[in-house]
């Protein structure tokens, strides 16, 4: 487990990850790393955890119950693309769904992108954003802000 922050390298597990992807592949999976280490900043989500879980980068806010896990990994069914993960429990996937039509979906638990270009659309940051405070907000009263 290694606290993770902007500017700040993938740890020791979560290296040789990125290490075994295309070059294109390992170049979106490090922006998109680096795009969830900035929202987290920008949403005070608090410190991220940086770990491996079933094999995948994965970023957990430290604060208790803010935020559910990302996962990044590479598109196992397309090994030219990778993939945002969330837990298929919440509702995150199913409301950009109806909110970001032009996205690749995987089911209710994943974002799927061809390029580190795609990277680059601003309603990715309000995913990640919602990832990150998925719980804090389900618990604000109806009406509240994010």
């Amino acid at each position: 487990m290694t606290i993770a922050s902007k500017g700040s390298k993938p740890g020791p597990a979560i290296q040789p990850v990125f290490g075994r992807y295309a070059p294109d592949v390992r170049e979106g999976l490090t922006r998109l790393r680096d795009l969830i280490l900035d929202v987290a900043e920008e949403e005070d989500a608090g410190p991220l955890e940086e770990t491996l879980k079933w094999g995948q980068p994965s970023y957990l806010t430290t604060r208790s119950k803010s935020g559910t896990t990302i996962r990044i990994d590479g598109d196992k069914t397309d090994e030219a693309a990778f993939a945002l993960f969330v837990n298929c429990q919440t509702s995150l996937v199913e409301d950009w769904k109806d909110r970001f039509e032009h996205y690749t979906y995987g089911g209710n638990r994943s974002v799927h992108f061809r390029s580190a270009e795609d990277l680059k659309r601003p309603e990715l940051r309000t995913m990640i954003a919602e990832a990150l405070t998925y719980h804090r907000r389900k618990r604000q009263p109806r009406g509240g802000t994010r």
